[in-house]
């Protein structure tokens, strides 16, 4: 038999996960949910009177070049509800293409969503393309934290080659009120060394807290801020307070982080996240 001469394809992971929140007497309760492929969701039983919280799965165990992820998530009025991951996400060197993960969340009147997955580990030669998109009615209160680790520290890892794209994109009442887009592409470990860009750090986080009294909080945002190990800082406008971060590794970023997240959100992290 002879060869063809096409190279074979390789196999994909692909999943989407798909949940709706309503409000029902006695608060939040699931209204719907459809999930498919490597992309799961768990509901850990929440104490009395906490906010439900929703945790993400990726059965792969990791992503690499090709493979995509979708999350979409609705609140419907007066909700709240908080989404995490059971795991940071890792992703792998790409032999072909980029891994892709598209993210949807819509948040109604009066809502309240606290978006907060573990960090995201990219490998070396990784090629990742995220892209965020958030819908807030006119009252919502939306609190997001995303972290970025380029390689992991603990193991003597670094990110020589690759690339990343990490792109926000928030309205409100249809209208837009933040854009943000971070790219990184070719030789990462030298782009990152530069003290214009990260300086040789290789974590890197973006807190957003889209909330009536999110401009009053600034100066409490800076100071909780004070004294960590990690560069950050914080500004309001908009309507919004943003806080951006960059340390060495991670875990101090996640430290730094901590005090930061629990009092916006109002309630402590979630219970993976303390594992």
């Amino acid at each position: 038999m002879e060869a063809s001469g096409l190279t074979p394809s390789l196999p994909r992971t692909e999943g989407s996960v798909c949940l709706s929140f309503a409000h029902r007497e006695g608060g939040t309760a699931l209204a719907g949910l459809r999930q498919s492929g490597a992309a799961r969701v768990r509901f850990p039983k929440p104490a009395a009177g906490d906010t439900p919280e929703a945790v993400l799965l990726n059965t792969a165990g990791g992503l690499t070049g090709g493979d995509r992820i979708d999350i979409d998530v609705a609140l419907a009025a007066r909700c709240s509800a908080a989404l995490t991951s059971a795991a940071a996400e890792k992703i792998y060197r790409s032999l072909e293409g980029d891994t892709e993960i598209r993210v949807r969340l819509n948040v109604g009147e009066g809502a309240r969503l606290a978006w907060l997955p573990q960090p995201t580990i990219l490998f070396d030669r990784a090629r990742l393309d995220r892209r965020t998109e958030v819908a807030l009615a006119r009252d919502a209160t939306f609190l997001a934290a995303e972290l970025l680790i380029f390689g992991r520290a603990a193991m003597g890892e670094d990110v020589r080659g690759g690339a990343a794209r990490d792109a926000w994109r928030v309205r409100r009442d249809g209208r837009l009120v933040f854009a943000d887009a971070f790219r990184v592409d070719g030789p990462v470990a030298d782009l990152l060394d530069r003290r214009a860009t990260f300086d040789g750090a290789r974590a890197a986080a973006m807190l957003l807290y889209a909330a009536p009294d999110a401009p009053a909080r600034l100066e409490e945002a800076r100071a909780l801020l004070e004294g960590a190990e990690s560069v950050a800082g914080a500004s309001a406008w908009n309507g919004l307070l943003v806080a951006r971060a960059l340390a060495r590794d991670g875990r101090a970023l996640q430290n730094d982080l901590e005090p930061l997240i629990t009092r916006l959100s109002g309630r402590p992290l979630p219970r993976v996240w303390q594992c």
